[in-house]
């Protein structure tokens, strides 16, 4: 089995602004319209390298609601580039679903996986990018905020593949986003630069600082991440000393707007990159930002297969 159309979601930049904007458009309609048949006779491969509870659970259901299937093959099944080529994983797998999303350590093997495929590769979390959890983070503050133009988002932690997603996602929606990181933690100065160019066609400011009360000073929305990503085990204690006044607590969320909502894209480490005064607070919609993840899942999947306009038109009040 195999799709003419293909749309490959390996980075946000692989979406045109526009798109962007659709694509989280039509999750959040999605969210209020969970069942469907639009992907009937569709098969998603879930393909993973790193355990995950939330990119699972929130595949599964999404293929399930729009009616189609998912096959998960976990790492001791596929062993990808050991136990069999990525090529010829790709080869196979275009023959038998329509769509695949990775869950990997390396983008590279990503890129190479979706090179050798004739079905669309989504990125389900790679060590340059995670753009299913930045479309998923810019739903919940649509959901929350009514808007993206305009809104500032501050990104306090490590300049990591989450973060790289939501500068680009920022860029694309007009939204300001500073990142408030450690010195030699800033994320990717190539990808700042591309969130910046989108941003300048958008109406939108992007800025890495290293001051974090400073960033937060007026924010709309605090994000923040672990400080150590899976595979980064061996330096946690180094980077809990060097993080330690990036910490999202109660001091810090106070210099926000009052009206201001925190977001984590989970697992949290508690009392460590958030306190739990704050991620248990009335301001904290990470749990929103969680389920969200699977209802803009739904657009992702759609889009892929180009076959997104089934959820149109969006309703007023889901206009960014």
């Amino acid at each position: 089995m195999s799709t003419d159309h293909r749309e490959d979601i390996l980075s946000i930049a692989d979406i045109a602004p526009a798109a962007v904007r659709a694509i989280v458009e039509a999750g959040l309609r999605l969210k209020h319209t969970p069942r469907s048949t639009a992907l009937a006779g569709e098969c998603l491969a879930l393909i993973f390298e790193k355990p995950s509870l939330r990119t699972r659970v929130s595949f599964e259901l999404a293929a399930q609601e729009l009616g189609g299937a998912c096959i998960v093959l976990r790492p001791d099944e596929i062993q990808m580039g050991k136990r069999e080529a990525i090529r010829d994983i790709a080869a196979y797998l275009s023959r038998n679903v329509t769509v695949a999303a990775l869950r990997v350590f390396s983008h590279t093997a990503l890129q190479e996986f979706a090179a050798a495929a004739t079905i669309p590769v989504i990125n389900a979390l790679s060590d340059r990018e995670h753009p299913c959890q930045a479309l998923a983070d810019l739903m919940t503050v649509l959901e929350h905020k009514r808007t993206l133009a305009g809104i500032r988002l501050v990104y306090v932690g490590d300049g990591n593949n989450v973060c790289h997603s939501l500068l680009l996602a920022a860029g694309s929606t007009g939204m300001h986003m500073t990142v408030a990181c450690p010195a030699g933690y800033e994320p990717d100065a190539a990808i700042v630069a591309q969130a910046q160019a989108r941003g300048a066609a958008h109406g939108a400011v992007i800025s890495v600082i290293h001051d974090p009360r400073a960033a937060a000073q007026g924010a709309d929305v605090l994000y923040t991440d672990v400080w150590a990503s899976m595979g980064q085990e061996a330096e946690t204690e180094a980077r809990r000393k060097v993080f330690a006044p990036f910490q999202v607590n109660r001091a810090l969320v106070r210099g926000a707007a009052p009206d201001a909502i925190v977001l984590h894209c989970l697992p949290a480490h508690r009392g460590e990159e958030i306190t739990d005064e704050v991620i248990d607070s009335p301001q904290s919609v990470v749990f929103d930002q969680a389920e969200n993840r699977r209802h803009v899942q739904k657009a992702v999947l759609l889009y892929a297969l180009g076959n997104l306009s089934v959820v149109q038109p969006v309703t007023r009040a889901g206009r960014a």
